[in-house]
């Protein structure tokens, strides 16, 4: 029973839009309503400003990561960190406070290794910037980098919940970004250095 509450606490602090109340916060406007339409950082960042962005950014990022935190330490199977953080994705990318209509889920799965496993969310910034720097489209370093998880994740020889959990984010924030490729490959889709 206990295993459930804690799957249910992590998907609610998920699922808060927090590019919503930010943006709202500091005077703007719901981000839904520009840019791309999605509440999360990068789209912030683009419609309401440098301050919205950050702020989003980081409390995307540790609705992700605080929740696993405590979940690996007070959990005791060894998948329980693996399920509460993928709990946690599931509700920022599928919040019910928004008609399950939500982000793409790469700051709170960031968060989400962070906690269980440094190294592999090392790994994916590394291809995230390289990706970024070279290219210049934000969607495009979010796949690249999600697709990175799974490989650096058995190479560096995490469990094998880890290695699904890193999966799961990879299948997940891919198909959510799939409008941005399509964008890319039409080039229609905004560089990062065209806005900021």
């Amino acid at each position: 029973m206990e295993i459930y509450l804690w799957l249910l606490g992590a998907y609610l602090m998920g699922s808060v839009p927090f590019g919503v109340i930010i943006s709202k916060a500091l005077g703007g406007k719901d981000p839904r309503l520009g840019g791309s339409g999605n509440i999360g950082a990068t789209n912030v960042l683009r419609t309401q400003g440098k301050k919205a962005g950050a702020l989003t950014l980081l409390a995307d990022f540790l609705k992700g990561a605080l929740p696993t935190w405590c979940a690996a330490i007070f959990i005791t199977p060894e998948w329980g960190a693996a399920a509460v953080g993928l709990s946690a994705f599931l509700g920022h990318c599928f919040p019910a406070y928004l008609m399950f209509r939500g982000g793409k889920g790469i700051a709170t799965g960031a968060g989400v290794f962070l906690a269980i496993s440094p190294p592999v969310l090392l790994c994916s910034i590394v291809v995230f910037a390289a990706v970024l720097k070279v290219w210049r489209y934000v969607g495009l370093a979010s796949v690249c980098a999600s697709l990175s998880l799974p490989l650096s994740s058995y190479l560096l020889g995490e469990n094998r919940y880890t290695v699904a959990l890193a999966s799961s984010f990879a299948l997940i924030a891919t198909i959510r970004h799939l409008g941005n490729l399509r964008r890319i490959s039409r080039g229609e889709e905004d560089r990062f250095d065209d806005k900021e």
